[in-house]
């Protein structure tokens, strides 16, 4: 007896249109190895500029990078808005076009010593991240629900790449403009924008029936953010973005403080970006497996033991293992979240919902990132870190009572 067409797929729980899924996500996750780059290099570079241009007691130091991350937090719901309008494709292309504009701005902004210039150059880098930051979801679009987890996991792969690409750009163009240090970085940045331009242009969207789109309406926005699931799926994600930024604005300074050099910062901002996707490729399958609590709550005790490892010491091992911790919990604590929102969204929600909780965790990341510098001037390394660990305990401890009455609750309804 002959199989069935499409009997294969049902074993795998693959469905028809996890063909399309998987290329998008193929397509993403290299676009996101450009956008991350560009990302990376302003976290490895915007203290470091900041102290050049306005030197090195300056409370405005890594105001830059703030800039970046507040650009994030003003450019998620109009990205959204914008997407809802004229498509992810063509989104995603103006957003990295937007990056590429960034770069070329940054870049003048240094050559012609210019801070106020350079943070407008990170603004817009930031603003362009508020499209790459829609990736993940755009590859959940059209998925199954056993594709999901992973499809969002593949896309932020792609940043494995980045934590490569990013880094070693600083260190390859650092005297490129000598003795302006730094410029050729940015200009760098608005060519590889224009590669993701070029990958961008191969994603295909899935139609609405797909994508589960095609409905209207869907709770009024009060509604949703009162659920309890999306409370705590949002507030996993802030905090893990949260703190990781806490941590990683103020990392460079640090080293640099206790007398590192600028290859050795960069270096470590490597390792910490690519372990914050690196995992990327098995946490899809662990949250297919275990349950995205279980892995957002793995996620928040990594963070823990990075804020921990920080304050054993300032040795140069200190601060490595301290940012590769910092990543993999980001990762673990991120993919988690957005998984768990995932889940508590209805189809027709999704855009709302989505640009909510953006524009919720990169508001709470912006926060952050502009008071890490202040905190690091006025108060120094140690209390950042025990900031962190007080932010990651409440959600943490949250996360375990809400996964503890829930497995009671179901335990109730199997006896």
């Amino acid at each position: 007896m002959l199989p069935q067409p499409g009997a294969g797929r049902m074993r795998t729980g693959m469905q028809p249109h996890d063909r399309l899924a998987r290329r998008n996500a193929l397509v993403l996750a290299l676009a996101q190895a450009m956008g991350g780059a560009l990302t990376s290099i302003t976290i490895s570079l915007g203290g470091l500029v900041g102290v050049s241009l306005l030197g090195s007691s300056s409370y405005l130091a890594t105001l830059a990078v703030s800039t970046m991350i507040v650009g994030t937090a003003c450019g998620t719901i109009p990205a959204a808005m914008l997407m809802g309008r004229i498509g992810r494709r063509a989104g995603f292309m103006l957003g990295a076009l937007i990056a590429s504009i960034g770069g070329l701005v940054a870049f003048g902004a240094i050559m012609a010593d210019s801070f106020p210039l350079y943070c407008v150059g990170t603004f817009c880098g930031g603003f362009s991240f508020a499209f790459v930051q829609q990736y993940r979801f755009a590859a959940a679009e059209g998925a199954s629900d056993t594709f999901r987890p992973r499809a969002i996991s593949y896309v932020l792969a792609g940043g494995l790449l980045a934590g490569i690409i990013g880094p070693q750009t600083v260190i390859a163009t650092r005297d490129m403009f000598a003795p302006t240090a730094f410029a050729g970085a940015y200009l760098a940045q608005a060519v590889l924008a224009l590669v993701a331009v070029a990958i961008l242009s191969f994603y295909r969207a899935p139609d609405a029936a797909a994508s589960g789109t095609a409905k209207a309406g869907g709770r009024p926005m009060r509604q949703i953010l009162a659920d309890p699931k999306v409370q705590l799926a949002i507030m996993v994600a802030l905090v893990s973005y949260g703190v990781m930024s806490l941590m990683m604005t103020a990392a460079p300074l640090a080293m640099l403080a206790c007398g590192f050099d600028t290859d050795d910062a960069a270096f470590g901002i490597q390792w910490h970006v690519i372990a914050m996707f690196a995992p990327s490729f098995i946490t899809g399958s662990l949250i297919s497996r275990f349950g995205a609590e279980v892995i957002a709550a793995i996620g928040l005790v990594l963070l823990l033991a990075a804020g921990g490892t920080a304050l054993a010491g300032i040795e140069l091992g200190h601060f490595y293992v301290a940012l590769i911790l910092l990543g993999l919990g980001w990762n673990f604590g991120f993919i988690g979240g957005t998984a768990m929102l995932t889940q508590a969204q209805r189809p027709e929600e999704r855009a709302r919902t989505q640009a909510a909780n953006d524009f919720i965790v990169f508001g709470m990341v912006a926060l952050t990132s502009l008071s890490s510098g202040a905190l690091f001037h006025t108060a120094g390394w140690a209390p950042i870190n025990w900031v962190l660990l007080g932010l990651v305990a409440c959600p943490l401890v949250v996360l375990g009572i809400w996964t503890f009455v829930g497995q009671g609750r179901r335990t109730d309804k199997l006896a």
